[in-house]
């Protein structure tokens, strides 16, 4: 005899799915309407779930991640050593109520299938989107046709999420303007849902870059050099912090540090011990991390 408790169970847990699916394409929509030309979407980029949290606290609707500060735990940044620091941190930060997207760097393989099945897993963990670097270690860049490879890879198994295909002609020094056109036009080609070029600062390759492509132009924000407002007349629709914060919060602390030893530090701007526990409430039951 069929047990009736059964059924109604499996079409609350098929209903449970279905709820979920639309909540994460629901997510990714939200996210592609943040890149607006005028308007663009501007991206902290945090390196913990502490910073993580306060971010999305101060009202940010969305945050990236920093591979910088995610390999500090002693691993160096962009070699692929923190595959699982990024990986934790995704999983838990996806928790929050904001759009995350996360700095995969290249990859962690420079195989299709390994780079496709860590895509499917950040989307099932409820990210938005991922940012996939074409610079590599030795400061070289990876052959474009590889570099396609695993665009498509992760556009195969995940479609919806936003893949940011990041080029580093610039910041590496490795082509500058061409390299970057050249690229950015072959990850378009490849399903890349924008395009993120790191150091470019001059007007004219910006609006060259904006005018060429038919999706959003992501730049890094430089101190002292071209301000949000101005990359967003520029046609720029997303603007990051890239690891900005990150060295900020370590360069703030050395300067507490040593405002401690002449007994000179106030409570300004300092968020108390109970508020900064407080930021663990807000991940919720978070279960077991991988």
């Amino acid at each position: 005899m069929t047990d009736p408790t059964i059924e109604p169970q499996t079409d609350r847990t098929r209903q449970t799915d279905q709820a979920d699916q639309t909540d994460q394409a629901d997510r990714y929509e939200a996210f592609r309407a943040l890149h607006r030309t005028g308007d663009p979407l501007l991206l902290p980029n945090a390196w913990d779930h502490a910073s993580a949290a306060a971010l999305v606290r101060a009202g940010f609707p969305a945050i990236g991640t920093t591979s910088l500060g995610v390999a500090a735990a002693g691993k160096p940044d962009a070699t692929g050593a923190a595959r699982t620091e990024t990986v934790r941190l995704a999983h838990g930060i996806a928790r929050l109520p904001a759009l995350v997207t996360v700095d995969i760097e290249g990859g962690f393989s420079e195989r299709p299938d390994d780079v496709a099945l860590l895509a499917r897993e950040l989307a099932a963990a409820g990210v938005a989107g991922v940012n996939l670097e074409d610079g590599r270690p030795d400061g070289k860049l990876t052959a474009v046709g590889a570099q396609c490879e695993l665009i498509h890879a992760v556009k195969e198994v995940a479609p919806a999420l936003f893949l940011n295909a990041r080029t580093d002609a610039y910041w590496l020094d490795a082509g500058g303007e061409k390299e970057a056109r050249d690229r950015t036009a072959a990850y378009r080609r490849a399903g890349a849902d924008g395009v993120f070029v790191p150091g470019v600062q001059d007007e004219a390759a910006i609006a060259g870059l904006v005018d060429a492509l038919d999706v959003p132009l992501n730049t890094l924000y430089v101190p002292g050099g071209l301000t949000p407002r101005r990359l967003a007349d520029l046609g720029v629709r997303r603007v990051s912090t890239g690891s900005l914060l990150f060295r900020a919060a370590v360069g703030h602390a050395v300067e507490v540090a040593g405002a401690f030893t002449r007994g000179m530090v106030g409570p300004e701007g300092l968020p108390t011990y109970a508020e900064a526990q407080e930021l663990s409430a807000d991940f919720g039951d978070v279960g077991e991390v991988p």
